[in-house]
């Protein structure tokens, strides 16, 4: 066959396949052509699912009368010159190809009026390669981009849509996306008659999580933590679920850079990470992040939607995210999930009132030294006999590390002189030996005790063999292992990361590898696999965890077995002693396999539950 070259309307359908998919997909690159044009105001609306008419409206800066015709041809753009700036590029349209690949599949007009122009201008066209000439037109300063019957002229595309309903959810998601992105424009969306969405400018960072909560839910908002933290040219900011707010699907995991939301599997592997020893099994963090870096050591040229991004840095920022959020999530204590000491209560005559809970001294009447206290919970923690000869259990002091009976006895003190009561409050009751019921300034508080200990040592066992470096044990007979030439040259490029966590690895020949010291913790694992699967992380995503978590894993069941079982009485010093262990306690929310620790229970909702006022 001859070759010859393609007219320039095929040339449109087909990039118009790579970029128009369906209705939501032009939605998108207008929403991100009104944005990159500086609007504080979007209106969209959308008939029988996109299918039929897109408009959307924008008080952006507008286009000239006579740019109107050449921003509906193929690669023309106000927003890049030279490849500096490809590299450089901070607006999320560039490449120049949405208006015409849309005008090849659609009734399309545009409708402007540019901010140094008295008049504005409209330029009408029918899915081919020739638009009518521009009109003058009524339009306030911005664009308005009409798109009617989509895919009118490619019957075998328009086939393909789904169901009215299904192809405005998607387009719904969208514009969520988007909105979450810019939180200082104003966007509304119209779906028929139907007002959608409303979502006003947010300038602060009160209006903006009224935002966050109005897409993601008022509940992520009441269980999520805000951060911002920066560090090696890198910016990450906004807000993460706490892991009791944990989903059956990954549905909620918004992620952006430099404002343009993406899918990226060294984000999403670092995220994961960061949750890995607070989530229960098959659960999905929620989370809504924002990466802010140079435009330069990010490559967003790397797909035709732009979905997905290329870091230069990949590692680094991988790296930079996982520290951060482990660190966040570390860091909550229980403080920071009670609700401030002043709340609302229903009086009984149905009433609001402010109250505040004064300190109340609930174990004035006891009378156990002090010396007897810490008798008692030194006891409690002693590991049982069969575990004597392990070097980690035999080396857990009382108290999981912690003088906390002491501290215990200090904190009681101090709340009797200044009438303050810590966030978990003071024991009451032990419920079938199982719960601790304690009372704090909000109400009821109640412990699985188990699984709170079971966290507790888990966190020193860890401290503990951090401190005290990993201890490696030599193999009386090497462990050899087939590998290819790449994961090879990942070992001795990165031995270091397999000598830091105890291993001691050598090559062979091109591709073979040989174990000689693995991990004291580890010598009864399968360390050949395990050494390929942190290879294949190495390769794949720049760093691994897998040694570390085949460690922790081990501690974890150490934990479980060296903890306060159920049916286990413990006196009130005892349990006061827990609660104070647990305030002071990274991850103490959650136990080792990310169950819920314990619960709050306040008197709003314990007079709601009784229907006191009603």
């Amino acid at each position: 066959m001859a070759i010859k070259q393609l007219p320039s309307h095929l040339i449109n359908q087909i990039a118009a396949g790579e970029v128009v998919e369906r209705p939501a997909s032009v939605v998108k690159e207008l929403l991100e052509n009104a944005l990159d044009a500086g609007a504080t105001q979007i209106d969209l609306e959308i008939e029988q699912g996109g299918s039929k008419r897109i408009r959307i409206r924008d008080n952006g800066c507008g286009i000239p009368k006579e740019e109107l015709s050449l921003a509906l041809s193929r690669h023309a753009t106000s927003k890049i010159s030279s490849l500096d700036d490809l590299e450089h590029v901070r607006s999320l349209g560039f490449r120049g190809e949405a208006l015409p690949s849309i005008a090849s599949v659609s009734r399309l007009s545009i409708s402007s009026k540019s901010n140094e122009s008295k008049s504005a201008w409209k330029l009408a066209g029918n899915g081919g390669d020739d638009f009518e000439d521009p009109e003058p037109t009524s339009h306030p300063q911005g664009t308005t981009i009409d798109v009617r019957d989509l895919f009118f002229n490619v019957p075998a595309r328009r086939k393909f849509l789904k169901t009215e309903k299904t192809e405005f959810r998607h387009i719904e998601d969208v514009v969520k996306k988007i909105a979450l992105s810019r939180f200082k424009t104003a966007i509304s969306l119209k779906h028929g008659s139907k007002t959608v969405l409303h979502l006003q400018a947010a300038n602060d960072r009160t209006s903006s999580e009224r935002r966050v909560a109005e897409i993601f839910g008022p509940a992520f908002m009441e269980q999520s933590l805000y951060i911002e933290y920066e560090a090696a040219e890198l910016k990450l900011w906004g807000w993460v679920g706490l892991p009791t707010f944990s989903r059956s699907q990954a549905d909620l995991q918004y992620f952006y850079v430099n404002e343009r939301m993406i899918r990226d599997r060294i984000v999403t592997h670092a995220v994961r990470q960061a949750y890995q020893d607070v989530l229960y099994h098959g659960r999905h963090p929620a989370y809504l992040l924002f990466l802010e870096l140079d435009p330069d050591k990010v490559d967003v040229n790397a797909h035709p939607t732009k979905h997905e991004v290329r870091f230069r840095e990949a590692r680094l920022v991988h790296d930079f995210l996982y520290r951060t959020l482990h660190k966040a999530l570390a860091d909550i204590r229980p403080s920071d999930n009670i609700p401030s000491k002043t709340t609302e209560s229903i009086t009984d005559n149905g009433s609001q009132q402010q109250t505040s809970y004064p300190f109340q001294n609930t174990q004035a009447n006891l009378s156990i030294p002090v010396r007897e206290q810490m008798a008692a919970y030194q006891q409690l923690h002693q590991a049982p006999p069969s575990k004597q000869n392990n070097p980690f259990i035999a080396s857990i002091p009382s108290c999981a590390g912690f003088s906390t009976n002491s501290l215990a006895v200090q904190t009681e003190q101090t709340a009797e002189k200044t009438g303050e009561i810590p966030p978990l409050g003071f024991a009451i009751a032990q419920i079938h030996r199982i719960f601790i019921l304690a009372e704090n300034a909000q109400g009821l508080i109640v412990v699985d005790m188990h699984a709170a200990h079971e966290r507790i040592t888990y966190e020193y066992l860890k401290t503990s063999m951090a401190d005290d470096n990993i201890r490696s044990q030599a193999l009386l007979v090497p462990n050899s292992l087939a590998v290819s030439k790449k994961e090879a040259d990942y070992a001795i490029e990165h031995s270091d990361v397999f000598t830091r966590l105890g291993f001691s690895i050598d090559r062979l020949a091109p591709e073979k590898l040989v174990i000689r010291a693995v991990p004291t913790l580890l010598k009864n694992s399968d360390t050949a696999n395990l050494v390929r699967d942190v290879l294949a992380d190495l390769i794949q995503h720049g760093s691994s965890e897998r040694i570390q978590q085949a460690m922790n894993e081990i501690l974890s069941t150490m934990a479980c077995h060296s903890s306060v079982r159920a049916n286990h009485k413990l006196s009130i010093p005892e349990m006061n002693a827990l609660l104070r262990d647990m305030e002071r306690t990274e991850r103490s929310g959650q136990c080792n396999h990310g169950r819920p620790t314990w619960t709050q229970l306040t008197i709003d909702q314990l007079n709601k539950l009784f229907m006191r006022g009603q």
